[in-house]
């Protein structure tokens, strides 16, 4: 049944040597482009490995599998740090805010109705936070004193 519909392989695909499924060709050593790229980086690496260090703060993890599955190199930091996550509701009603919810000066956050200071009783000093502004907005300018005769 092969025969009739000529469903052969062509002679220049080959196998991969690595035997992760895809085909390789001669150009890139018999290997699939994945693969063929997995040897390039670690060339380059180990070529650039007594030039210069790698970061301390992150490793590389090479994950492979056998079957058909796909190479892939991965940048691992070695902390992961993920950004505090945003309370959701309403700190006075409790209410869900989601995407919409303002965070206030003081930290918290608050619904569209309770968003104002007066509103929620906030706890922070704007007439101090607003003296520091403009203090580092104007500096003082003193002239240099003219020398008398």
């Amino acid at each position: 049944m092969a025969e009739e519909h000529r469903c052969q392989t062509p002679e220049g695909h080959r196998l991969c040597v690595n035997n992760c499924g895809f085909s390789g060709s001669s150009a890139t050593m018999n290997l699939c482009s994945n693969c063929y790229g997995d040897l390039c980086l670690n060339q380059q690496q180990a070529s650039s490995l007594p030039a210069a260090s790698p970061p301390s703060s992150s490793k590389i993890e090479s994950i492979s599998s056998s079957s058909t599955a796909e190479r892939q190199i991965k940048l691992i930091p070695s902390e992961q740090k993920q950004p505090p996550q945003r309370p959701n509701r309403c700190t006075v009603c409790r209410k869900r805010v989601g995407l919409t919810g303002f965070v206030c000066r003081c930290g918290t956050t608050f619904c569209g109705t309770h968003r104002y200071p007066e509103v929620h009783g906030c706890t922070f000093d704007f007439k101090s936070a607003g003296r520091e502004e403009i203090a580092k907005a104007n500096p003082l300018v003193i002239a240099a004193k003219l020398q008398k005769i």
